[in-house]
């Protein structure tokens, strides 16, 4: 619509400057029809910019060798040879700017062109034009340039953050399976000794509610923590939260584990430093998940826990004298070890639903592999270490039973 607009107004100025020189033109009709075909064609300068070059560049060169006197300035050409440089191939930019000169220079000598200066003066009309053209599509490439870059930064910052939020659920879904993973089993095994103590021992079934109870509220607290770190700002001003475990802070998980019946030695070797937050909960976590596996599956009466402080690394194991989980397949076959294969696969346990680890972050072991149909348990221990960077260690020990060992950078 702006180009018809525009060989519009072209073609009336043509006209125009013509009608006070109409009783001097040779071929008046033929003069106007010539100036007025010179501009129309402007129309679809931008579809077909080389073929309106040159359907402006014929009329043009009529009116020079049949009318000759009067002619209007060369918009017209110099418009379409603008459009020309600006849209163009550079083959048809090199070849049409020869027929342009070509096309001068012939014009220069044609009768009543006697002035020197008009050579110049069509030639400075021309360069002006296409150096416009030139001007125009280097700063449109520049601008496409420009859009294309942000629209890549605007997609991978997109990536970006669904990679963190991705990452992030992943977390948040490890630290509930931990805290539920762990109470929840301490209750159902405390819930499993009273029914067993009573009638005839309600005192002791009274105990082992009474532990119930308190590992109740304990997961009640651990949950209030992760949903305060959930919060918008706004609430989490509100909501007071308790700092996460710590890995010098195991004796309240050595208590629950040792009310279920289960007898939990630690070991602490080396010189306890301070340890990064996220490399001091992995650690926590670690021997939470452990001993929680070693309550759910061992069906073990004792356990281990070494925690090991040597020069950029914490050392965590655990180890039991019990059968090992029955729900992951874990380390080398039974063969190789020397042990015999674990039992069949329980089914699948509610807590742990079966779902694929996120890609986006993958566990890193020492040739262990984890897989069966028993959940998170083993799998979120290795996820964590390898998001420390660390190195896990998952099999049958030497006693017979089944350790767990993780080897944390510390700064």
């Amino acid at each position: 619509m702006q180009d018809l607009a525009l060989a519009l107004a072209l073609a009336a100025y043509n006209v125009g400057s013509l009608i006070p020189e109409t009783r001097e033109l040779p071929l008046p009709y033929a003069a106007y029809a010539a100036v007025i075909l010179q501009a129309l064609p402007l129309t679809w300068r931008r579809r077909w910019p080389v073929a309106v070059f040159f359907a402006v560049g014929i009329p043009r060169d009529f009116y020079d060798l049949f009318i000759g006197n009067f002619a209007p300035l060369p918009l017209a050409p110099a418009i379409a040879y603008y459009t020309v440089m600006d849209r163009s191939s550079t083959r048809a930019r090199w070849i049409v700017s020869a027929v342009l000169l070509t096309g001068i220079i012939r014009s220069q000598m044609l009768p009543g062109h006697t002035e020197p200066y008009d050579f110049f003066v069509d030639l400075l009309q021309f360069v002006v034009a296409g150096m416009a053209g030139i001007v125009t599509r280097t700063r449109r490439a520049y601008v496409a340039e420009v859009e294309a870059r942000a629209e890549q930064a605007e997609a991978e910052r997109d990536r970006q953050a669904a990679m963190a939020a991705a990452q992030e659920r992943t977390r948040i879904a490890r630290e509930l399976h931990d805290v539920v993973a762990h109470h929840v089993s301490l209750m159902a095994v405390q819930s499993e000794a009273a029914a067993s103590l009573l009638p005839d021992r309600p005192e002791a079934a009274g105990k082992s509610v009474e532990i119930i109870g308190q590992t109740a509220r304990e997961a009640l607290t651990e949950l209030r923590r992760l949903l305060g770190v959930l919060r918008g700002p706004s609430d989490r001003r509100q909501a007071a939260t308790s700092p996460s475990p710590s890995i010098s802070e195991l004796d309240e998980v050595l208590l629950q584990v040792r009310q279920a019946g289960i007898a939990v030695d630690l070991r602490v070797e080396g010189s306890p430093n301070k340890l990064a937050p996220g490399v001091d909960l992995t650690a926590y976590r670690i021997v939470q998940e452990a001993l929680t596996n070693t309550v759910r599956h061992s069906g073990a009466s004792q356990a281990a826990v070494i925690v090991s402080y040597e020069p950029g690394y914490v050392t965590v194991s655990v180890t039991d004298a019990g059968r090992g989980p029955v729900a992951v397949t874990v380390g080398r076959p039974a063969d190789q070890a020397g042990h015999a294969p674990p039992d069949p696969p329980d089914p699948p346990d509610p807590l742990e639903p079966l779902e694929p680890r996120d890609p986006l972050d993958p566990p890193k072991t020492n040739g262990t592999r984890l897989s069966g149909p028993g959940g998170f348990g083993l799998a979120g221990i290795a996820e964590r270490v390898a998001s420390c960077g660390g190195s896990l260690t998952v099999g049958p020990s030497q006693a017979g039973g089944f350790a767990v060992t993780a080897r944390l950078p510390t700064p």
